[in-house]
């Protein structure tokens, strides 16, 4: 329990900066001796960080569905005129999460044996902590950061929709893949990052779900560990609530800090942080000191 909730702990911490909770959560369940606490617990506890957003952006969310269903629908006003036109941001905005969207749950889908196997290998992790880290870096230093989140386009939905599909491989960063998107294409950070944050909750609701649901249909036994290659289950349910639980309340504070950090501060630190552990990662693999897989 005390494992699962220090896991939960750097869920909260770790999902919303670009330093990949994924590849955190990875980290910390192999020195807890336990082992890689897999990819259906990693989904599973996103749930809670993803509450969080809910919680956070209630009104903002509320809006965009009220103006997308009722544009969607064509409900007039008593004026005899649609209540919400096609061209309403909010509209807009709905039919971009969905295209956004779009993306993550198809290439998650065709690559999910590897999502939950060879992508979760300590090498993979490190590189793309470098590589993505770096990338990041680059692309803070020379983005414009002019664009708001009202000149969002489909083109650019789309573009962050790719970016979030490369957070399924750990390392890379859901918050950081796609607010570095936005900085490519001249998205201000603040921008980038609330348009990423919106963008993640069809994305992580469904994979947390889905995972849930096979957890809890098909867990995997060691007889079916050995029979079918999946990853066996470390954490019970009350232990995956109680880090789901943690994820939450830990997140809903960390969305607070890093959307005013955004305002004013760079993505230096976090670079500099990716590239350390990355570094550090490697060279224990080098050295024998952790296994890859």
């Amino acid at each position: 329990m005390i494992e699962a909730l220090v896991l939960g702990l750097i869920q909260g911490l770790t999902e919303f900066i670009p330093v990949s909770s994924s590849a955190h959560i990875r980290i910390a369940g192999l020195f807890f001796g336990a082992g890689d606490p897999g990819a259906a617990f990693t989904a599973i506890i996103q749930l809670g960080t993803e509450t969080a957003v809910l919680v956070y952006f209630w009104k903002d969310i509320v809006r965009i569905v009220r103006a997308f269903f009722l544009g969607l629908l064509r409900t007039k006003g008593p004026d005899g005129q649609p209540r919400v036109p096609r061209t309403d941001h909010d509209y807009r905005m709905g039919w971009l999460i969905i295209i956004g969207s779009i993306p993550i749950v198809v290439l998650g889908l065709i690559f999910q044996t590897m999502i939950e196997t060879t992508f979760r290998s300590l090498w993979i992790v490190a590189f793309d902590l470098i590589v993505f880290g770096v990338l990041l870096g680059v692309v803070d230093r020379l983005g414009k950061k002019r664009k708001t989140i009202e000149q969002l386009n489909t083109r650019d939905g789309v573009i962050f929709g790719f970016a979030q599909a490369l957070a399924l491989v750990p390392g890379v960063s859901r918050s950081g893949g796609t607010i570095g998107a936005g900085l490519v294409m001249g998205y201000t950070r603040a921008a980038a990052a609330r348009y990423s944050f919106l963008l993640a909750i069809p994305a992580v609701w469904g994979s947390g779900l889905y995972q849930l649901y096979k957890t809890v249909k098909e867990p995997c036994t060691a007889a079916a560990a050995a029979a079918t290659g999946c990853a066996p289950e470390i954490f019970n349910g009350a232990e995956t609530l109680a880090a789901t639980v943690v994820s939450f309340v830990v997140g809903l504070v960390v969305i607070a800090f890093f959307l005013r950090y955004l305002n004013r501060g760079s993505f230096l630190p976090f670079v500099a942080y990716r590239i350390l552990i990355g570094i550090l990662l490697i060279g224990l693999l080098l050295a024998g000191v952790i296994q890859p897989n």
